[in-house]
């Protein structure tokens, strides 16, 4: 339990889970402005899907950024000590990640309208 506790700390820490606070409010920007433009009925199920949707796009563009970015985080004094320079993460296990995310996103997407289903590759 506490190793599984441990993993989901260095993920949150990967991607920053803490900012995703600190970006929530531009999505529920966009969901206030298509309820108040009468594209849809205010809806909890529509709302915790975007919410859904903004985490799983964030967690898929951080955890893609930190790998992209792995080697120059290693050289940079500031960035060497972040979780996948000092293998904390491993490369394959931030790559299933990032993966997952997408799908998770994709998937997410599909509920919401055909639309978001068919824009959500390019998120």
């Amino acid at each position: 339990m506490i190793t599984i506790f441990r993993s989901f700390k260095n993920y949150f820490a990967l991607v920053k889970f803490s900012h995703t606070v600190f970006a929530m409010p531009f999505a529920l920007i966009g969901f206030s402005l298509a309820v108040s433009k009468d594209e849809y009925d205010f809806s909890i199920k529509l709302l915790l899907l975007i919410i859904l949707c903004m985490v799983f796009a964030r967690n898929a563009a951080m955890g893609f950024n930190r790998l992209a970015d792995r080697r120059f985080d290693a050289l940079n004094p500031r960035t060497s000590n972040r979780e996948i320079p000092t293998g904390v993460i491993g490369t394959k296990a931030a790559t299933t990640f990032v993966i997952i995310n997408s799908i998770l996103l994709v998937i997410t997407t599909s509920f919401i309208n055909q639309l978001t289903l068919f824009l959500s590759p390019v998120a």
